[in-house]
């Protein structure tokens, strides 16, 4: 295991209800991918949609960096139309040979690219892995409204202990001038009746940037990705710039 891995001690498979999550997202990536071929998961994390995308019959490849959630994506036997590998996302044209159907990074993996070159080289690669006409999804937080109302956290996430009490998933965000956000996931220990009440299991601070809506444009607009919509959500909602979660990209 990696000792920089920022993720190794938050279990996103815990503190998500993706059975829920991934329910009112298919509809919309039915839409955006069709019926099946070749899909890349770019930022697979523990793996929830590669698996998800598998059982609907795409033959999916998932890229992560990060060690602690690779292994827990192949914590189980994988389906033969299912493979994930460890790298950053920018080298996806060496890391996922052949060409796909299309493409998904969802969640707020975009802004670990820290700088336009390195957007600018995952752009590229995917234009070369990509087959004409092939869907492009991409998903970030709504940085346009981050950064201009200078939004410190995301909601909180409580979910059930597997032991005593309830875990607690805190986001919290620090937007600076420059666009960048230091984002501190943690997570803590939450029991009414203990003393103290709270415990700290884990925090961590991770330097993001925070990739406004134009400046994810210019860069499918340098890389040839046209034909866009763009959303407010993981689903057919408008995007509004001081009011959407999320800043939702489908590209052709």
């Amino acid at each position: 295991m990696k000792s920089d891995d920022p993720y190794s001690r938050v279990d996103y498979r815990r503190l998500v209800a993706w059975p829920q999550r991934i329910e009112r997202e298919w509809p919309f990536l039915l839409r955006v991918l069709g019926q099946g071929g070749r899909v890349l998961d770019l930022g697979s994390g523990t793996g929830e949609h590669s698996r998800f995308l598998a059982s609907k019959g795409f033959e999916v490849v998932g890229i992560d960096s990060s060690p602690s959630m690779l292994a827990k994506a192949t914590d189980t036997p994988l389906p033969p139309n299912l493979r994930f590998v460890e790298g950053d996302i920018a080298d996806v044209e060496r890391l996922a040979p052949g060409t796909f159907d299309g493409a998904i990074c969802l969640g707020n993996t975009l802004p670990h690219l820290q700088d336009r070159a390195t957007l600018l080289r995952l752009v590229g690669g995917l234009r070369a892995r990509l087959r004409p006409g092939a869907a492009l999804l991409l998903q970030v937080l709504n940085y346009d409204k981050v950064l201009q109302s200078g939004q410190r956290y995301l909601p909180l996430n409580i979910r059930q202990d597997e032991g005593e009490g309830e875990v607690v998933f805190l986001r919290l965000m620090t937007p600076r001038p420059d666009g960048t956000v230091v984002f501190t996931p943690s997570t803590l220990r939450y029991r009414p009746d203990g003393n103290p009440p709270l415990e700290v299991l884990a925090t961590r601070n991770v330097q993001l940037k925070g990739w406004r809506r134009q400046e994810l444009e210019e860069a499918l607009d340098a890389g040839g990705f046209h034909g866009r919509e763009v959303f407010g959500t993981v689903g057919d909602v408008p995007w509004v710039p001081s009011e959407s979660p999320d800043t939702v990209i489908v590209a052709r």
